[in-house]
């Protein structure tokens, strides 16, 4: 009897250990279907997707779980735009490491936003984009394709030109048309006020975007130097670069506070050490020519850019005399014909800046950085970009 016992418990264990060897097979087989090559029909995964942030176009699959506001932060509740999304392998992933950020394009906020649909949390979505950074984080931009899962209510669309959008002028600037003199410098004011706001530290990712090389992706454009230069290579030593403030924020005393003193029309990203010899210095002709910047004079009390982007720090400087008028607790940023304004909030040298602006035109790289920003950061345009000629109805 003990014999026949001991026969059956051999047995037993040979078939379990048969039915073992048959299981792990299919469980390879089960794992290995999650993962796919990132096309549409075998998305990434999210994990795959911030394991190859190498600039790639791919779809990619996961679940909403919030919306981005910072590197560090993701909320789930009081969404306050349309423009991101995170996402994650699980619908309940709580951990910033195992999320992507997904950057909006404006043809898809309307469907996919957070802010308009708070109900897309939780729900599974398919994104074709990118793989690169935002927020200084793993993300997916320049997104051409976004589609909700098969047991969703949101049929799949497609954004064959992914780039911003030009709004009308009769749209965005029918308030100013036919004013001149103060009363288009009030108008414009309204119109470009209470732009959305980032923090300072967000200004690192988004000069990324707004100043990136055309002919590098890789790489940002120096304002100063016109230096192409590494995207991350940015930071306080000599050689990095770092967020110039072309209307100096000592300049009425406004620092690096969300407001002016991370406002991107006029932050750009400079060579640290030129812009520690630019510091605060008001802008006119003449000096001695900068060791480091070709092309770049000052001397005591003022600066004189390279010729190339003479006409865009004009621009961004009567944008910040527009913009800022004092109201909402701002500072009444104004311009002077004068140098050594110190901590007063005036800005010089008007007739310079006149002089500027008429013999460096607008170019394509002012007209990209105004889109940029419009469509996904401020949502508010520099009017002198977009209509030269109000320069001489404000100021001549």
């Amino acid at each position: 009897m003990q014999r026949n016992q001991k026969r059956i418990l051999i047995a037993a264990v040979l078939l379990l250990a048969s039915v073992l060897l048959f299981i792990k097979p299919v469980t390879n087989t089960f794992v290995n279907a999650n993962t796919g090559d990132g096309s549409v029909s075998s998305p990434y995964t999210v994990t795959q997707a911030m394991a190859n942030q190498d600039n790639s176009t791919k779809t990619v699959e996961g679940y909403i779980v919030g919306q981005p506001v910072s590197t560090t932060s993701v909320i789930k509740f009081n969404f306050p735009n349309n423009y991101a999304f995170a996402l994650a392998d699980s619908p309940s992933a709580t951990n910033i490491e195992e999320m992507i950020y997904v950057q909006i394009p404006s043809s898809f906020r309307t469907s996919f936003g957070l802010q308009s649909n708070p109900s897309l949390l939780g729900e599974k979505i398919k994104v074709t984009g990118t793989l690169t950074n935002y927020f200084s984080h793993a993300g997916i931009k320049n997104g051409t394709a976004f589609e909700q899962h098969e047991d969703g209510t949101q049929p799949p669309e497609t954004n064959p030109d992914p780039e911003p959008e030009t709004p009308s002028p009769g749209d965005y600037y029918d308030a100013a048309n036919g004013k001149s003199g103060e009363q288009l410098k009030s108008a414009l004011h309204d119109i470009i006020d209470d732009h959305t706001e980032i923090s300072y530290s967000n200004v690192w990712e988004a000069l990324r975007e707004t100043d990136e090389d055309p002919s590098n992706s890789n790489n940002v454009i120096l304002l100063y130097t016109g230096r192409s230069q590494g995207k991350n290579e940015n930071g306080g030593n000599a050689d990095d670069w770092n967020r110039e403030h072309v209307w100096a924020k000592s300049h009425g005393d406004f620092g690096t506070s969300m407001g002016p003193g991370t406002d991107l029309h006029h932050l750009r990203p400079t060579d640290a050490s030129v812009n520690s010899s630019r510091s605060n210095l008001d802008f006119d002709e003449g000096g001695s020519e900068h060791t480091e910047a070709a092309g770049n004079y000052y001397d005591s009390d003022s600066w004189e850019p390279r010729d190339s982007v003479k006409g865009d720090v004009a621009r961004m400087i009567f944008y910040m005399d527009v913009r800022y008028e004092g109201d909402s607790g701002e500072p009444d940023l104004e311009l002077n014909n004068q140098v050594n304004n110190g901590s007063a909030p005036y800005h010089g040298k008007l007739s310079v800046l006149l002089e500027w602006h008429e013999e460096d035109p607008v170019d394509d790289l002012e007209r990209r950085r105004n889109e940029i920003i419009y469509n996904d950061y401020q949502h508010n345009r520099n009017p002198f970009i977009d209509h030269p000629e109000w320069v001489a109805e404000i100021w001549e």
